[in-house]
């Protein structure tokens, strides 16, 4: 994850569709597509199939959506599309002109698809702010957990990611992150998922063979680590900056990465961040990871996504062992 300080410019603005200074305040953090993922094709191809995927739902409504960024904002499409894909009656007006009126018509139709879809407000990667602003990448979560809700045989692309830019409004002007977000999942990587839902089970309902999978890999990691005068004991909390991960890596792939690309002593959360992002962007850049691994959920020492992660690691490498 790359990180700067950047004054905006109005020019800037225009070109690389991110927000003026003033309209972030002081301490506010928000993120945005980059521009150099605009024109991805796997982006504009799920984009074009979830127009054609509303605009068929919503044909007998005689309602046409030319632009998810345009046209969603206000509610009005959501609301119609939610009640006639969940057979509900939304409590909310259809027609909303004013903000404060489209403010509150979101929050509605934001509770009811998080009811319907049973998501904790944890889970949720949009808000009534980042709808109401048009913000592109909110909205594509949205529809996809729609679509995959409401009619999973829906063709959506896998593996959509894109190129985001965190950015936060600071005392010194804009500072900003870049990193990677998976919009779809890679659906042609079936094993990999069940792979999640195995630990998923092992998590809640056999804790005894969990031990028994972190005892085979710390065996496998330590084996690699300790040409290096490393030894790790808990998996969770050694992983959780990055840094043995990186170098693990370097030692099967049989490279060392630039001291000056990674945080060798991170002392903050987001330069561990950085640290386990470039890590799954190593991952995936070499196809040696078909599942995508959120970054602070292994900073958060969140045991699956640890463990999943080096049990890719393990599943394509466990040759070596023998």
């Amino acid at each position: 994850m790359e990180q700067g300080f950047l004054k905006v410019s109005p020019e800037f603005v225009a070109i690389h569709h991110l927000p003026p200074e003033d309209d972030i305040v002081l301490g506010e953090k928000r993120k945005y597509i980059s521009p150099s993922s605009r024109n991805d094709p796997k982006l504009e191809a799920l984009q074009t199939v979830l127009l054609e995927w509303i605009n068929t739902t919503l044909q007998h409504e005689h309602i046409v959506v030319r632009s998810l960024e345009q046209d969603l904002y206000d509610g009005l499409v959501l609301h119609h599309l939610l009640e006639k894909l969940g057979s509900l009656t939304l409590k909310a007006e259809k027609l909303a002109l004013t903000e404060m009126k489209q403010r509150v018509k979101l929050a509605t139709i934001l509770e009811t698809v998080s009811t319907c879809l049973k998501l904790e407000e944890s889970e949720l990667k949009w808000n009534v702010d980042a709808i109401l602003k048009k913000d592109l990448l909110s909205t594509l979560h949205l529809l996809v957990a729609l679509a995959e809700h409401f009619q999973p045989r829906l063709a959506l692309p896998p593996n959509v990611k894109v190129d985001i830019i965190n950015i936060e409004r600071t005392s010194n002007g804009l500072k900003t992150e870049n990193a990677i977000e998976f919009i779809t999942k890679d659906r042609e990587c079936e094993e990999s998922s069940s792979k999640a839902e195995i630990f998923d089970d092992l998590l809640k309902h056999a804790p005894e063979k969990l031990d028994a999978v972190k005892e085979v890999l710390l065996k496998f990691v330590n084996k690699h680590v300790e040409k290096l005068g490393l030894t790790v004991k808990d998996i969770n909390a050694q992983f959780a900056d990055g840094v043995i991960l990186i170098l693990l890596i370097g030692q099967l792939q049989g490279y060392f990465l630039n001291l000056g690309e990674f945080f060798l002593n991170p002392t903050s959360v987001s330069e561990k961040i950085h640290n386990v992002n470039l890590a799954v962007e190593l991952l995936m850049d070499e196809g040696l990871l078909d599942t995508p691994i959120n970054p602070e959920d292994v900073v958060n020492q969140d045991t699956n996504a640890t463990l999943l992660l080096l049990y890719c690691l393990f599943s394509k490498f466990k040759a070596k062992e023998k």
